[in-house]
């Protein structure tokens, strides 16, 4: 079995070392072939064509994003960098007799006028848009069954793009946002990475034979399904970052992400961190002590595995029997509020009051499913710690939002929470020289850190001057990732970027 894996070790060393050579050799090249071959097709479909017009310079941009119509954080990034384009084009046009309206190249400024925007996606949106502005295109026709937009994910986005080019073969594609598919129709590409496809953390669980949610124990349990998954991932990865190197600009959501998104694309041109939006500015009118807030301790996420609500649960019930039981006396609850997005989230929250059963904590937790943004805030209004337990969350808006909040928030430590959004971490066994700065919030990784953190703060209660030092510095330092700061950093990336040009 060793002898196997050092083979096995051997032939994926060189099968990336032999791909990331062909790419630094072909890139160029395997774009220019590609993008001449799909112009000589235009060319011949507008000859046949009987009603050609001519080009009247618009510049066209296209957003690829199948499920739009969903509320989660990337359709909020969907519709901020649409509306970010319509500023830029805005500017352009109130300043068009003052040097380019600001800008000091004429192509880009004439883009800028030219602007206009399609969505590409399989639903129908739910937010508003100005439909002149905004052309939308349902290709449900594509798809032969549900099941296989969500087995298939990959395939479904490609089958998107290729819908895209086919349709506009009779106009002005110039920019694609999402996929670096369209390259191969002569568009410059830009891409938002929320979350690596794949990951060298992934690929650690599968080598190491780790049971998670993504990797069963049926698999881990199979030397041989291990090693087809591990080859599966390794080519996976490969194709993954070969198409990715060709974007012209990639933007991401965090520093974790960058670091995956740097190590997987090895010839990205252009990779720039672009925080997502998250609305700061309501969540901070919310008052911290009047009323005072409630002993709820609060989790924010979609009912999904990777989620790890399970963790919550396990985590609370040890903070409860903490000191004999000294936390009950406070009455405390775990509020866990998210979305169900079809049969098997709905499997899980059982699953989840079932384990809360067993923990005896089931008369102080409150599942709140598939409820408004109105719910929510009020119990942003009302709760005093947030957990988040996710491994590697690539960002985490959530975390985001119960800083906003005034929330003392305890996220795993991991992704984006350790890398960019909780800066300075509460050590509550040594407030005073813990940090010189004052601490943001708690980072823990198990069940039993989460349960003496959880302890902690409401042990000290909200009166504490630690606890009141640290909401108004959350707060403070949540303001980074406002939808100010996302709307002026995507705008200037863009801007600087060679996809106008």
């Amino acid at each position: 079995m060793g002898f196997m894996l050092y083979l096995l070790s051997a032939a994926l060393s060189s099968l990336i070392i032999s791909t990331i050579l062909v790419v630094a050799r072909f890139r160029y090249s395997f774009r220019h072939i590609c993008q001449a071959f799909v112009s000589r097709a235009k060319e011949r479909n507008r000859a046949n064509h009987q009603e050609d017009q001519e080009d009247n310079g618009t510049f066209l941009i296209g957003f690829f994003h199948p499920h739009c119509g969903a509320r989660g954080g990337g359709e909020r990034v969907l519709w901020k960098a649409i509306q970010a384009f319509g500023e830029l084009k805005e500017d352009a046009m109130e300043s068009r007799g003052d040097s380019n309206g600001g800008l000091h190249d004429d192509a880009l400024a004439r883009h800028c006028r030219n602007l206009a925007v399609a969505v590409y996606t399989i639903d129908e949106p739910k937010q508003g848009y100005k439909r002149g502005e905004v052309q939308l295109f349902a290709v449900r026709e594509l798809f032969f069954h549900p099941e296989m937009m969500e087995a298939y994910p990959n395939y479904t986005n490609i089958m998107l793009c290729y819908a895209d080019i086919m349709k506009q073969v009779q106009e002005r594609f110039s920019i694609t946002i999402s996929s670096s598919l369209q390259m191969l129709a002569g568009c410059k590409v830009g891409t938002y990475v929320h979350y690596p496809t794949t990951s060298n953390d992934m690929l650690s669980l599968v080598w190491e034979r780790r049971p998670t949610y993504n990797n069963k124990s049926e698999i881990t349990s199979s030397p041989m399904v291990t090693y087809v998954k591990l080859i599966y991932y390794s080519l996976f990865a490969i194709l993954y970052g070969l198409v990715g190197s060709l974007a012209d600009l990639v933007m991401v959501n965090s520093s974790w992400t960058k670091g995956h998104i740097q190590y997987l694309w090895q010839f990205a041109q252009d990779i720039q961190v672009v925080f997502p939006p998250v609305d700061t500015a309501s969540l901070a009118e919310l008052s911290l002590s009047d009323p005072p807030r409630e002993n709820l301790i609060l989790s924010i996420g979609q009912f999904r595995p990777e989620k790890d609500h399970a963790l919550q649960l396990q985590a609370f019930a040890l903070a409860l029997d903490m000191h004999d039981g000294k936390m009950k006396q406070s009455n405390p609850k775990l509020i866990l509020v998210g979305s169900c997005r079809g049969e098997d989230d709905r499997e899980r929250v059982d699953q989840l009051h079932k384990l809360a059963r067993e923990l005896n904590v089931e008369d102080s937790v409150e599942f709140v499913l598939n409820q408004p943004y109105s719910v929510l805030k009020d119990y942003l209004s009302r709760a005093s710690v947030g957990i988040h337990t996710m491994w590697n969350e690539h960002f985490g808006i959530g975390v985001v939002e119960m800083m906003a909040a005034g929330l003392v928030t305890v996220a795993h430590n991991s992704g984006g929470p350790k890398s960019d959004i909780i800066e300075s971490v509460w050590d509550f066994r040594d407030f005073a020289n813990s940090t010189r700065k004052t601490p943001t919030g708690c980072l823990e990784g198990t069940a039993e850190e989460y349960a003496h953190a959880i302890y902690e703060i409401i042990n000290r209660g909200d009166k504490s001057r630690e606890v009141t030092d640290i909401r108004h510095c959350s707060r403070r330092s949540a303001e980074r990732f406002s939808d100010q700061v996302f709307m002026k950093s995507i705008k200037e990336t863009i801007l600087l970027s060679p996809l106008l040009k």
